[in-house]
């Protein structure tokens, strides 16, 4: 466990670039503190954990090395020119902006952003956005697509199964990612993702969901697609003490593979009241 903690805690510092000085203000230790449990001679007292934790946005099993954190599939799709999921924002961004126009900075969180079209689009309208994806080579197509549009977003690597938001935010955002969560853990991630959306924030999340009369897509042995399916109305019961704007159910085409198919799909755009 020792090297793990101190593996995880030097990868993460030099990913998010922080220094172990940093670090070691944030928890109240010395940076020599720090620097032994990197180099594996010490590790940090347990009630630093949760802390530690939070500092890299991630899960307490995460940091003990409990958490496998697999590869996307999607990685050699973003390491072509061109972008994989087009340029067009996602419709829901226009929701967004009819629902919390910006007219003061949203804070707003992109979780499993891919190549940064969405959190691009909403940066360039004037939100302040933080966006995340498992898949460095996306992050590197975003990066460059938020430099060559002008603006200034907070782009990091991180593992939806393991990322705890550590800030308040007024919208946040997943498209297409949230069928990677695991159903021992979906409670857990979306009360933390309600617990850090500020009041009248919203919640704009859609996720693939299982019907038995639509056959199996063609990249079905992908890693995204191993995990039980949702179910119908899943999502929307988590959220059930919310607000609803949308809790949609929709089937509809779909050419990902370069082979026609159908998905089905539960969105949900919810409103935190109090």
């Amino acid at each position: 466990m020792k090297n793990n903690i101190g593996n995880f805690i030097v990868q993460k510092r030099k990913e998010m670039g922080y220094t172990q000085q940093e670090l070691a203000r944030y928890l109240h230790v010395s940076f020599q503190a720090v620097s032994k449990w990197e180099n594996g001679s010490t590790t940090p007292d347990i009630v630093l954990l949760p802390k530690i934790a939070q500092f890299f946005r991630t899960s307490v099993d995460a940091l003990l090395g409990y958490s496998s954190l697999p590869e996307t599939d999607y990685e050699k799709h973003y390491k072509q020119e061109d972008y994989y999921w087009g340029l067009n924002p996602n419709k829901l961004c226009y929701d967004i902006m009819k629902l919390k126009p910006p007219i003061k900075p949203y804070r707003v969180l992109d979780m499993g952003c891919g190549e940064g079209k969405d959190a691009v689009f909403l940066a360039k309208n004037g939100y302040s956005v933080s966006a995340f994806d498992v898949a460095e080579s996306g992050l590197e197509k975003a990066r460059i697509l938020a430099k060559k549009s002008g603006v200034k977003v907070n782009f990091f690597k991180a593992n939806i199964l393991d990322y705890r938001p550590d800030g308040m935010f007024g919208i946040i955002f997943s498209s297409g990612v949230f069928h990677y969560i695991t159903p021992e853990i979906r409670n857990e991630v979306i009360s933390s993702l309600k617990e850090h959306t500020v009041v009248n924030g919203i919640n704009v999340i859609n996720v693939f969901v299982d019907k038995p009369f639509i056959n199996n897509p063609p990249d079905y042995e992908m890693k995204e697609f191993e995990n039980p399916p949702w179910h119908s109305g899943e999502l929307f019961t988590y959220y059930h003490d919310w607000m609803f704007h949308k809790n949609d159910e929709r089937i509809f085409d779909c050419n990902s593979g370069g082979i026609l198919h159908k998905h089905c799909m539960d969105v949900l755009i919810a409103e935190r009241k109090m």
